[in-house]
């Protein structure tokens, strides 16, 4: 009889988080996680890999990585706006930061 194994996907919403329980065959990859929890089909915008970065237990993974028992696939939304962006659209308009802002 093949092994299983017990995994969590992760989906967080603004107003609520999405969280599947599956067992799956041992040997099973973060792509066939994804596509066993239903979650793709109740959210057809999702798109893996592309639109959407996945992780397991919060560090950046690819879809094809093998996953162990207890692992939590977790399906990150696109940031709204880049920190990068910001920090330097207030620093063109002559915004101070106020931790560290070296005015002491």
């Amino acid at each position: 009889m093949p092994e299983t194994i017990n995994i969590e996907v992760v989906y967080a919403l603004p107003e609520r988080q999405e969280l599947i329980r599956l067992r799956l065959h041992e040997g099973a990859t973060v792509q066939q996680a994804i596509e066993s929890s239903g979650l793709l089909q109740k959210y057809p915008d999702l798109d893996p890999g592309k639109g959407n970065k996945v992780g397991v237990f919060a560090k950046l993974t690819k879809l094809d990585a093998e996953l162990r028992d207890r692992d939590r696939v977790e399906i990150y939304r696109p940031l709204i706006a880049d920190p990068k962006e910001v920090r330097r659209k207030r620093a063109e308009e002559g915004k101070v930061m106020k931790k560290g802002d070296g005015d002491e």
